[in-house]
């Protein structure tokens, strides 16, 4: 009597043999899976490569600080109305409510949207209006000089602490404190350059001036509609629900909003992004993956033709094997493991191969991030792999099992 694992052993070993023999008829079988697993992998080795980019970075970006910003409906948007927090909502929530670690508020003003200047050269550097804490609540470490204090937001002091992009795009001396340069057509000192951060997705997180929240709001003008955020950050144990909800009352009240009205501001934490960056990537992956995955179903027709023409082929060993007492279950066994030895095979080379495009595209493209191929995409292509060796291999199992030993053992 015959038992499976004895039928997976001679299967494999059937297989492989099979493989060895006919080398090249065994890649041609293949080629339709691993031309479908190579492509299904870089998609998500590259994919997969941004997301890992983009959580690394976001995990540096104070995780534990958490955003107010304004947010406009598209229904207002479409009538010219747009939503803006004010320096008044940032005072009333810091006055009003307690369990802050730090609270912040961060400015961007139409006037300072223009280039910065320094003897000649000229950058179009973010400028962003700020105060003390904010060095708190995103952990901004200076290289040379100092941080914007409480004196220098007190007293409207123009002065500027910039990031390290804005020395080399505005010439300035390796050691630029204490110099001058012109913002908004007025003139702020140098007084402390950021440590790097480096890029994300691209992106120069270290071209940046910061000059005193006051500052800039003297020089905009009371008229202007800034656009301004809070940021903040709790003491451990404060019930973040219930501050929220209370801040939410707050600036709804402050704001004058009727009951069944849309919230005109948002509350956004770097877990929420990340949440949102996955969901997208995810999204992606799956379409373009199931996109390119199409393939993957031309090469198990492929397992199909050639494990057929291999059951044609073997007809009187087939014959022979029920003559000596083989089982149906037996034969159907065999063919399906090797049906399943070949997808296997496939889908090793079309992983190798997968893997090997992704870094070539990583090493190639400078703002791409490198390819990351996660374990559940190595365990979903074996799986896929393995599903489809059955799946097509099971038509010429059967006709296989099916075979009348004497017409088999009569078969020229």
């Amino acid at each position: 009597m015959f038992k499976p694992a004895i039928a997976m052993i001679e299967g494999s070993k059937a297989a492989f043999a099979a493989i060895r023999a006919n080398a090249m008829r065994s890649a041609l079988t293949c080629l339709g899976i691993i031309i479908g697993v190579a492509a299904v992998v870089t998609v998500v080795a590259v994919m997969q490569g941004f997301t890992k980019q983009i959580n690394d970075q976001l995990a540096d970006m104070s995780p534990d600080v958490t955003n107010i910003k304004p947010y406009t409906t598209p229904e207002q948007e479409m009538i010219g109305r747009r939503a803006v927090l004010t320096y008044q909502d940032f005072e009333l929530i810091k006055n009003k409510v307690e369990g802050f670690e730090t609270i912040t508020a961060m400015m961007m003003a139409w006037r300072f949207s223009g280039a910065a200047e320094y003897q000649g050269e000229s950058h179009n550097a973010r400028v962003m209006g700020t105060e003390a804490n904010y060095q708190k609540a995103y952990r901004i470490f200076p290289e040379k000089g100092r941080f914007i204090r409480q004196q220098d937001d007190e007293k409207r002091r123009r002065v500027a602490f910039i990031g390290p992009s804005v020395i080399e795009k505005l010439k300035l001396p390796d050691n630029p404190v204490g110099e001058f340069i012109k913002l908004g057509g007025e003139w702020f000192q140098i007084i402390g350059v950021a440590e790097e951060q480096g890029s994300f997705l691209g992106f120069d997180q270290d071209d940046y001036i910061n000059i005193p929240i006051s500052t800039m709001q003297l020089l905009e003008g009371n008229e202007a509609r800034p656009f301004l955020q809070i940021m903040f950050r709790l003491e451990e144990g404060v019930d973040e629900k219930k501050t929220t909800e209370l801040m939410r009352r707050l600036l709804r009240q402050q704001h004058k909003l009727k009951p069944g009205e849309h919230d005109d501001f948002e509350f956004e934490t770097a877990e929420k992004a990340r949440e949102s960056i996955d969901k997208f990537t995810g999204s992606a992956t799956a379409i373009t993956a199931g996109i390119v995955g199409i393939s993957l179903i031309v090469g198990g027709i492929g397992v199909m033709n050639i494990m057929l023409v291999s059951v044609t082929e073997r007809t009187r060993i087939i014959g022979t094997l029920k003559a000596l007492g083989a089982t149906p279950g037996f034969i159907m066994l065999q063919f399906l493991v090797e049906a399943v030895v070949l997808s296997l095979f496939g889908g090793v080379i079309g992983l190798i191969i997968g893997y090997g495009c992704a870094a070539s595209i990583a090493a190639m493209i400078p703002a791409m991030p490198s390819a990351y191929i996660p374990g559940w995409a190595v365990m979903l292509s074996f799986g896929f792999t393995s599903a489809i060796g059955v799946i097509f291999g099971l038509a010429p199992a059967i006709k296989a099992a099916r075979l009348n030993p004497i017409d088999a053992l009569r078969y020229e």
